[in-house]
């Protein structure tokens, strides 16, 4: 099972092809195909015509719930990159690294505490909790595994987290260690210069 999943909202039916308008009724159902979770948008008149009446007993069905299609927004200038909470967890997934199970976790439910992210469905997968989180101002979908922390895991992958948020995936490299002044080395008996030599003692006169 692919485990790092985000799928975006569908801007059209995907089963008539006729494209979301602001404010319309949409209708999702999520379909479990075994190497990941699969989601199918579909307007009010094919889900009257093709899913309401059985839509449910389709091989795969896991979930499905209604939602209103919003229009995304153009994308707003941002010439200073800030990593957010939602930004590094997109990213996480992305990267797809198994290391990061842990604090892909823990992001969503930051997320989720902050209403940014609602759990549409907890679904058991290969003896494991998944998470399916949805973004309601997208409407993309997030499955997130649960890494099942233990108490004695949780502050190091808390504290793994604030460097990420701090420092991005990318973090700086570590200062170079100081280079060691070099030994004093022990005094020489030899004077180095002339002056440092015995002064010559005088002749007496004639």
């Amino acid at each position: 099972m692919n485990d790092w999943n985000i799928q975006s909202r569908a801007h059209s039916c995907q089963a008539c092809g006729r494209r979301f308008e602001g404010r319309q009724v949409y209708h999702t159902l999520l379909f479990d195909e075994k190497q990941e979770f699969k989601r199918l948008d579909v307007c009010e008149a094919c889900w009257q015509a093709q899913y309401s009446e059985g839509g449910r007993h389709r091989k795969g069905f896991v979930s499905y719930w209604q939602g209103i299609y919003e229009a995304p927004p153009p994308p707003a200038p941002d010439p200073v990159r800030k990593e957010t909470v939602e930004s590094l967890l997109r990213r996480i997934m992305e990267r797809n690294d198994p290391k990061d199970a842990s604090a892909s976790y823990i992001l969503a439910v930051m997320l989720e505490r902050k209403r940014l992210l609602k759990v549409k469905e907890q679904l058991q997968r290969d003896g494991r909790r998944v998470f399916v989180y949805e973004d309601p101002r997208s409407g993309d979908l997030f499955t997130i595994p649960d890494p099942d922390l233990q108490l004695d895991q949780l502050e190091q992958v808390q504290r793994d987290v604030a460097l990420l948020l701090e420092h991005g995936l990318n973090p700086p490299p570590p200062p170079p260690d100081p280079i060691p002044e070099p030994a004093a080395g022990p005094a020489s008996a030899v004077p180095a210069t002339a002056e440092a030599a015995e002064p010559a003692v005088p002749q007496n006169p004639v």
